[in-house]
């Protein structure tokens, strides 16, 4: 089987949740049959392709962006060649940049859609872009969503809902490599250890402001790693409150990012918007046994943290909530490894890369009508 994977960014480029997903997907399929490649926007000139190990990036140049979604003038001609190569498109929503491709294309080979995120910020773009999303979606054979919770909370897949899946997002953990002794020292020189860790793309709906005003007055450590549109203000933010125990890291590479994750005390991520429909830095902190502090926002965010089982969930945007669940971690070590163990235990029970892979290949075979002797041949 070959699928084509269109999202608006991919790595090398950038390194977030969403692109995690698409990279253990294309990883924990291999084994399935299934040759995967990419399609994706960059910064770069003209157009190029990476060679990486879970799939073949094809990359074309992004010309502009309106409200953070990605657009280019010249990319229409690949797509359609990718789509020709392909036996299954695989889009990962929203981009409403591959709304367009879909219909500009005349898409007719079957597709599947992984359904990250309603459309939240953007109201007013979003009555514009209603009838084309209505549209696309119509067009598309099964739409795959993340969680439960998801689901039974988003108005936009209401008239959907006899074609949608459940497949949670899993990752590999043979995809994290144990770091050196030397990085783990060189992390530990740089951050300590016994910190609370944050892991991501830094945007609004992240709530890392409600982080910031949680930890002020108080001696808990907190390390953010990640880029993003509202960095600067974050930093602007910190020393305004006099924080002098936050620190921001911006990008990480891999094996720093897993030895911050072995040293701290938890991972804490404290979206409050439902933007945040999983949370993959989640799902990390369980494979690596750490307890886990979120939000309930009705999203699969609380499908990967059980509260009380697994680490706390705190109301939104409650910075005084979130300060006690970030203290109770902080002064009971013993109950900070319970919850980690748990952690644990349900991402081996539930949130494997292998479970992810094995389900996305059944739904792929099953759209094509294939067995799976069939499907490892084609």
């Amino acid at each position: 089987m070959k699928v084509l994977h269109v999202y608006r960014t991919y790595f090398p480029d950038t390194q977030g949740g969403l692109e995690e997903v698409i990279r253990q997907i294309c990883r924990n399929t291999l084994a399935e049959g299934v040759e995967s490649r990419v399609f994706t926007l960059s910064p770069q000139a003209g157009h190029s392709v990476v060679l990486r190990e879970e799939a073949d990036v094809y990359r074309y140049h992004r010309t502009f962006e309106v409200a953070s979604c990605g657009v280019s003038v010249t990319a229409l001609a690949g797509f359609k060649r990718l789509v020709a190569w392909a036996d299954i498109v695989h889009y990962h929503f929203p981009w409403p940049f591959a709304d367009m491709l879909h219909v500009l294309a005349a898409v007719k080979k079957p597709s599947v859609l992984t359904y990250h995120s309603d459309v939240i910020r953007q109201k007013k773009l979003l009555m514009l872009y209603g009838p084309l999303m209505r549209h696309f979606l119509k067009q598309i054979h099964c739409i795959v969503a993340t969680s439960d919770n998801y689901v039974a909370s988003s108005g936009q897949l209401q008239d959907f809902k006899n074609k949608v899946e459940i497949i949670p997002i899993g990752l590999d953990d043979n995809s994290y490599l144990q770091p050196t002794e030397a990085a783990l020292a060189a992390a530990r020189a740089r951050c300590g250890k016994g910190f609370f860790l944050f892991i991501g793309v830094l945007r609004y709906y992240k709530g890392l402001h409600i982080l910031l005003e949680a930890i002020q007055n108080t001696d808990l450590q907190v390390v953010i790693v990640g880029m993003g549109p509202i960095e600067d203000e974050l930093r602007g933010q910190a020393e305004q409150l006099g924080l002098n125990n936050v620190q921001f890291l911006g990008y990480v590479g891999d094996e720093e990012k897993i030895a911050l994750i072995q040293l701290a005390k938890a991972i804490v991520f404290p979206s409050h918007l439902r933007s945040e429909a999983f949370g993959v830095t989640l799902v990390e902190g369980a494979l690596f046994g750490k307890p886990l502090i979120s939000a309930e926002i009705g999203t699969g965010t609380s499908y990967v943290n059980v509260h009380n089982e697994t680490g706390f969930v705190v109301p939104p945007a409650d910075p005084e909530q979130l300060r006690l669940a970030m203290l109770r971690l902080h002064e009971d070590g013993l109950l900070a490894r319970q919850l980690g163990s748990a952690a644990r235990q349900r991402y081996e029970r539930l949130l494997t890369g292998q479970k992810m892979g094995q389900s996305y290949a059944r739904l792929y075979r099953r759209i094509l009508g294939l067995s799976p002797i069939d499907a490892a041949t084609n």
